[in-house]
């Protein structure tokens, strides 16, 4: 027991951001690796360069990036073709109201 009690110390900074904080990437594409439903489901707030974006397919907080559809242009999959825009990217969950913790650099 006492070593699963120190792991989570010794990882101090996912042990302070807790449950509550949306993951370092996430994606809206259910065929990408760093898709998760149930956190999508919960609904996640980006701010993106201090602007609050709501067309993000996906994002990296740690890598300050995020990507976003190109208009309505398709690849020849019929997938939304994406830019890589780089910058601070902050995240929240939109379900814990205004007082939200938020996931930043």
């Amino acid at each position: 027991m006492t070593e699963d009690a120190s792991s989570p110390e010794s990882a101090a900074p996912a042990a302070t951001a807790g449950p509550d904080v949306p993951p370092d990437r996430l994606a809206i594409n259910p065929r990408s690796p760093f898709f998760d439903a149930e956190k999508l489901r919960r609904g996640i707030g980006i701010r993106f360069k201090g602007t609050v974006r709501r067309n993000v397919e996906e994002y990296s907080i740690s890598e300050g990036w995020v990507r976003v559809q190109a208009g309505k242009t398709m690849d020849r999959k019929g997938n939304p073709l994406t830019l890589k825009l780089s910058g601070p990217v902050e995240a929240w969950y939109e379900d814990l109201g205004d007082d939200a913790p938020v996931a930043k650099l």
